[in-house]
C-alpha cells in the first residue's frame, strides 16, 4: 500500500475499525475510504455491489461486524450469527467483484476449539468443539476464513485473515449488556468507586486466562501486514492451509489477576466478589504468535498502560454523555 492507494476501511467507527482508520492517517494515507451504517448498509447486496463498482477501492480492511460478550452471545445467537454471515459474504464477494488487490479479513481467537491446546497455533483451527457461549459468532467468523480461502483458491485473490486475541483502547464498548470483560471491569470498578461501595461483582470464578492486547497494536499489526512486500505477503498463502495470521501479544493472565490490575488502575478500593453461577467461557485462550512474530512484528504497549489509556477514554466517554 502506498499512500495514494484507495483503501476502504469497514466499520471504521468501532473499535477496531477506528484503530485501524488512526494508525493509516499517522502513515500518511491520504485516500481512506469510509461509510457510516446510514450511508451503507453492509448487509444490502446491492448497495455493497453499487458502493464496490464506484468506488473500486485496492485494498479493504472489513472489520465491520456484530460483536459482544458471552452476555451479548447467549442472549442473540441469531444476530450474531445472521449479520456477520451476511455482511462478510456481501464485502468479499463484491471486493473479488472490484477486483481489489488485498482484503484483510478481521475475526476472533474464538474461532478456535474450547479445550485447544495453548498457545493456539493457527493449524488447530476446527480440529475440537467450539466454546458453546459464542458458537454462532465463531462459526459465522469461520466461514469468513474459509471464504477467503475459497476466492483465493478459484479466482486467484489475496485475502487474508486475522485472528486478533482479546482487544480493548479507544472507542470500546461499556454497555454492561454487550460489552466484553475488560471494559466491563473498567465500567463496574469505576461505578463501585464513585459510588462508595464495599464490593463489586464480577461474572465467574475468576479462574480463565486470557490475553489482551491494545487496540492501537492491533491496528499497527494489520496495517504491518497489508504493506508487506509482495514476496513475503504471498508467503502467508497456501493452497493447503487458510489464510490465516493470529494477532497477539504471546502473554496471558487470569481475570482475576487483571480484575486486580484494574482495580489499582481505577482506583477502586472494594472488593471484588466472584458470582460462579455465571458462565467462565472457554478455560484458555492464548495465542500462538510466531508466525507474525517472525516477520518482524511486535507489540508495544504493555497492558498495564493499556489500561490506563483505556480508563482515560472511557471518563472522557462519560463526561460527554
Amino acid at each position: 500500500m502506498d499512500r495514494q492507494s484507495k483503501i476502504f476501511v469497514a466499520g471504521h467507527r468501532g473499535l477496531v475499525g477506528s484503530a485501524i482508520m488512526r494508525c493509516l492517517l499517522e502513515r500518511g494515507h491520504a485516500r481512506i475510504i469510509t461509510r457510516s451504517r446510514s450511508e451503507l448498509d453492509l448487509a444490502d447486496q446491492k448497495d455493497v455491489h453499487d458502493f464496490f463498482q464506484r468506488e473500486r477501492p485496492e485494498y479493504v480492511f472489513l472489520a465491520a461486524a456484530k460483536v459482544g460478550g458471552i452476555l451479548a452471545n447467549n442472549s442473540f445467537p441469531a444476530e450474531f450469527i445472521h449479520q456477520n454471515l451476511i455482511i462478510q459474504d456481501n464485502v468479499i464477494h463484491q471486493a473479488w467483484l472490484a477486483g481489489v488487490k488485498r482484503l484483510l479479513f478481521l475475526g476472533s481467537s474464538c474461532i478456535y476449539p474450547r479445550d485447544c491446546p495453548q498457545p493456539m497455533k493457527e493449524e488447530y483451527l476446527l480440529t475440537g468443539p467450539l466454546e458453546s457461549t459464542n458458537r454462532p459468532y465463531a462459526v459465522a467468523k469461520i466461514a469468513g476464513i474459509e471464504t477467503c480461502w475459497a476466492y483465493n483458491r478459484q479466482y486467484g485473490t489475496r485475502f487474508l485473515a486475522v485472528m486478533p486475541t482479546n482487544l480493548y483502547g479507544l472507542n470500546d464498548n461499556y454497555d454492561l449488556a454487550n460489552s466484553h470483560v475488560l471494559p466491563a471491569l473498567i465500567r463496574k470498578m469505576h461505578e463501585a468507586k464513585v459510588g462508595n461501595c464495599r464490593s463489586m461483582t464480577a461474572w465467574g470464578t475468576g479462574s480463565p486466562r486470557r490475553e489482551f492486547l491494545c487496540s492501537e497494536d492491533m491496528a499497527d499489526a494489520c496495517v504491518f501486514l497489508m504493506g508487506l512486500p509482495e514476496k513475503d505477503f504471498l508467503g502467508l498463502f497456501s493452497s493447503d492451509k487458510p489464510p490465516l495470521v493470529n494477532i497477539g501479544c504471546g502473554k496471558d493472565l487470569t481475570i482475576s489477576e487483571l480484575a486486580v490490575m484494574v482495580k489499582d488502575v481505577v482506583g477502586f478500593q472494594g472488593e471484588v466478589e466472584w458470582d460462579d453461577r455465571k458462565p467462565d467461557g472457554t478455560p484458555r485462550k492464548l495465542l500462538d504468535v510466531s508466525r507474525l512474530f517472525s516477520l518482524g512484528w511486535a507489540p508495544k504497549i504493555e497492558l498495564k498502560e493499556g489500561i490506563k489509556k483505556a480508563y482515560r477514554n472511557f471518563l472522557d466517554l462519560s463526561q460527554a454523555t
